[in-house]
């Protein structure tokens, strides 16, 4: 790893690895930069996706990811839980059911939140014991939210603002291809509701691709982030699928009661460094910017396309979440084809970030499938992240 590597993150040591399935007879070698949370060899044919973090008030880290692949039921989600600041990790709960799931705590209770499998029904659990058992969504009171059709999300943020929680979530009820059948849409409920209610719950009217966005080169948006702007509205940032430098995000407006989603195309294109790729964005009172940790592309890797140049993993941040700059690079192996580090979620943790990601990376017994099928969930912490805000790399 190059130097700045050494300067921005804490590589702890103490390792907790948790053999899933039957394979710890296997012998692996672990070099990847991180504690391991989870290792899933590639010869299981699952994949460690969806990684998420919370907090617990007793300064408990408890964090979450699923299982895709051929060889995965693609309705599982796992639960680990930390009680060292993320040196050590132990799995505290499995969950079938739940999937592309958000992890929140509110009001003195841990939720998950996502679809019910791949593609499935919105669904929504909540946890009296930090993670260990769930309530399970079975009616419209106890979680499931949308019973009605094909759901897709990812670990995107939790937000409360202005005396309600939101979350972005898209509906896969369109035709076509992937990227085609993608519907974006925010939810909000009341702060003080039982969020297990459906009824309690609030859809915007949800948005579809149009084919002649960006020139005729839009594919399609995905894994939105709730973010509240700097004059208080709450806004939608997507993911955008264009395979071409510069990146695009998108940005959806969303009414204060979270009715209406209206997107113009003229404006509401930015460019974002890593837009390409999941992204989580939230904003920091003390510099009064919005921070995202991004799968930023250098120059030396844009001879492969944006969406799978997972390699990279920069700090990015912005004053109006239009203009955006990358200050540092976080995380990067020269290799684009096997190795990432990607769909990273994170909290601040005083002048630090906390950072869990879905990592594709050596580990002695074949590696990972390919840089997008990682074998690794990872937590790191970025020290001082804010003193990285003052240089800029693009």
């Amino acid at each position: 790893m190059n130097s700045i590597l050494t300067a921005a993150i804490q590589s702890l040591v103490g390792l907790c690895v948790i053999f899933p399935f039957g394979v710890a007879a296997q012998t692996p070698v672990h070099t990847v930069p991180g504690v391991i949370i989870d290792w899933v060899p590639a010869s299981t044919q699952q994949y460690i996706g969806s990684p998420s973090l919370a907090f617990l008030p007793d300064g408990t880290f408890v964090a979450s990811h699923d299982l895709f692949g051929p060889g995965s039921s693609k309705d599982k989600t796992v639960v680990f839980s930390s009680s060292d600041q993320g040196q050590t990790w132990t799995k505290i709960s499995e969950i079938t059911g739940q999937w592309w799931s958000s992890l929140f705590f509110h009001q003195g209770s841990l939720y998950l939140m996502g679809t019910s499998r791949e593609n499935g029904y919105a669904a929504i659990r909540r946890s009296a014991d930090g993670g260990k058992t769930w309530t399970n969504p079975t009616d419209e009171k106890t979680g499931l939210l949308f019973g009605d059709g094909r759901y897709h999300t990812a670990p995107v943020p939790v937000v409360v603002h202005h005396g309600r929680i939101w979350r972005a979530m898209e509906d896969t009820m369109g035709t076509g291809n992937w990227g085609d059948y993608f519907h974006a849409f925010m939810m909000s409920a009341p702060a003080d509701a039982d969020l297990l209610d459906a009824g309690n719950w609030t859809a915007s009217n949800r948005l579809g691709k149009d084919p002649s966005y960006l020139e005729g080169k839009f594919g399609g948006w995905l894994e939105g982030n709730a973010v509240a702007t700097p004059d208080g509205k709450i806004v939608n940032i997507l993911r955008v699928d264009h395979p071409e430098y510069p990146e695009k995000a998108a940005i959806i407006e969303i009414s204060e009661d979270g009715k209406q989603a209206a997107f113009d195309p003229t404006t509401g294109f930015i460019q974002f460094p890593g837009g390409a790729k999941k992204f989580t964005i939230r904003p920091d009172a003390q510099t009064s910017r919005y921070i995202t940790l991004v799968n930023y592309v250098p120059e030396q890797y844009r001879s492969t396309p944006p969406p799978g140049t997972r390699n990279t993993l920069a700090l990015a941040s912005s004053a109006d979440l239009k203009s955006w700059k990358v200050h540092s690079i976080i995380l990067q192996h020269p290799d684009t084809e096997k190795h990432a580090f990607q769909y990273v979620d994170w909290l601040f943790l005083g002048d630090d970030l906390a950072v869990v990601s879905r990592t594709a990376y050596d580990d002695g017994v074949g590696g990972a499938h390919n840089y997008h099928d990682a074998n690794y969930m990872t937590f790191h912490k970025i020290k001082n992240f804010r003193s990285l805000l003052d240089q800029t790399i693009e």
